[in-house]
């Protein structure tokens, strides 16, 4: 079991990865071991990376989301790095990060660039603009407070590792990581990094239009999962609203005439109504299963601490 992991997961980064692997092996020194994940690069990634110390290992399904699963399945370590392998984010950051971990007992801890350099650092609007959205919309609906949701540099104990399901394919996973704390109730703090663009012949892998679309039906999807009765009891609402405006109009030309002139609207809005019913109801069932599954995640947790132990225990035995 390792004491620290850095997690780096790449796509054609030769023009940075030397470079982050030795700052973060200068910043916390021989308790940390680096992995670097190459994740199908055309490039020489991985022949930079091992020269410059790193563990190198592959994945061969595309995907940020799709390393990170990997990673967290094959890595034992009290504390975890994750961060890009672009020298976007400084090592220097990373020893607060990790203390907060072993020290304070955080789940996981955020670097938090939007709270710095981000906006003017980052020359792509769009990109912006998209985590200033995404910030505020996952605040709003699951009544959280966090300052930065898409950032790529965090720190993670064992036990958020080992009990994470990983579900996103891509960048979204960021995204995902931040929900999940937040709704299994897990200690995150905020830490404020400096953010650096990319250097110069370094490209992005972000599209911001198409990874964009994938964070928000992200979030939708997340919402339905973790938020049920609020997901579906948005529909009912939804539905329950367009069904008495378009009713309305039969139920005055009934009490005039004493008759129903528009029965193909009055259908209409019975299935709208029987929709609202439906909705709801499916709201409430889903919202105890989520209850349950909560429950069930704090005796993951407990396991997960004492497989955590008995690695430490194994460690210590192998280093005697």
């Amino acid at each position: 079991m390792d004491h620290i992991a850095v997690l780096i997961p790449c796509y054609n980064e030769e023009k940075t990865i030397s470079k982050v692997v030795r700052d973060f092996r200068a910043s916390l020194g021989d308790d940390a071991v680096i992995y670097v994940y190459d994740n199908n690069s055309t490039d020489k990634t991985s022949e930079h990376a091992r020269a410059a110390g790193a563990v190198v290992r592959t994945e061969k399904k595309q995907g940020k989301g799709n390393v990170l699963r990997r990673m967290f399945r094959e890595i034992d370590a009290r504390c975890y790095i994750m961060v890009d392998g672009d020298d976007t984010y400084p090592a220097e950051n990373a020893p607060e990060m990790v203390r907060l971990v072993l020290e304070e007992g955080a789940d996981m801890v955020v670097g938090d660039r939007l709270s710095s350099t981000y906006f003017e650092e980052n020359k792509r609007p769009f990109h912006n603009f998209g985590n200033s959205f995404v910030r505020g919309a996952i605040n709003r609906l699951f009544g959280t407070e966090y300052r930065d949701i898409m950032t790529g540099y965090r720190a993670m104990s064992y036990e958020f590792v080992k009990t994470f399901p990983v579900l996103s394919r891509g960048f979204e996973i960021e995204t995902e990581m931040s929900i999940h704390a937040a709704d299994k109730n897990m200690n995150v703090r905020n830490i404020v990094v400096d953010y650096k663009d990319r250097p110069e012949g370094s490209v992005s892998k972000l599209n911001t239009f198409a990874d964009g679309f994938k964070v928000i039906s992200t979030i939708i999807r997340l919402l339905r999962t973790y938020r049920p009765l609020q997901f579906f009891g948005t529909i009912s609402g939804v539905a329950s609203f367009l069904g008495a405006i378009f009713v309305l109009p039969v139920f005055k030309a009934y009490r005039e005439t004493k008759k129903v002139e528009r029965f193909p609207t009055l259908i209409v809005c019975c299935f709208a109504f029987l929709t609202a019913i439906l909705s709801l109801f499916t709201g409430f069932e889903l919202e105890t299963m989520s209850i349950k599954n909560r429950q069930d995640f704090e005796a993951e947790l407990k396991e997960a601490d004492e497989e955590k132990k008995k690695l430490e225990k194994i460690k210590k035995g192998v280093d005697k």
